[in-house]
């Protein structure tokens, strides 16, 4: 049988990202997205419902968030879902709690709040970078004796 574990998100970060670093030097960045739903309920009435999803980005992703990313700012995950689970110290209980393990990431908006599109990061270097504005027109060349050049 086949498996799938896979989880897009597009979202606004929650708070800003917390990095850590592991012993053995590899950079995590803890974030939480607050990802919106609008829908109609049967009373015809317009409604949202917020989902609050927490992340962890490893290596240079989580290095990225945590130097561009700001509480509010929009960003899409790409991922997958890991459950952790431990016991609790000090009521030895059972907990658990779901997490999405960042893969890849793209910046929405430009950081400034003016919509326009950041750069792109992720694990695998595919960074993308937004196209470059082009270049004011220039003005025509002066039209001075261009008969004579043409060699024909």
């Amino acid at each position: 049988m086949a498996n799938l574990n896979k989880v897009m998100l597009i979202g606004n970060l929650t708070r800003d990202p917390e990095l850590r670093v592991t012993p053995k030097g590899t950079a995590i960045c803890q974030f939480s997205l607050a990802v919106n739903r609008k829908f109609r309920d049967e009373s015809g009435a317009d409604r949202e419902e917020v989902t609050y999803v927490d992340i962890e980005a490893w290596g240079k992703s989580g290095e990225n968030i945590a130097k561009y990313c700001t509480k509010g700012r929009p960003l899409f995950v790409e991922g997958r879902l890991r459950l952790d689970q431990w016991e609790d110290k000090t009521t030895k209980e059972k907990r658990s709690r779901m997490k999405v393990v960042c893969d890849n990431f793209q910046f929405l908006g430009s950081g400034r709040g003016d919509g326009g599109a950041a750069a792109a990061g992720g694990e695998g270097g595919a960074a993308s970078r937004s196209a470059p504005k082009p270049a004011a027109p220039t003005a025509p060349a002066a039209q001075e004796n261009l008969d004579e050049d043409v060699p024909f």
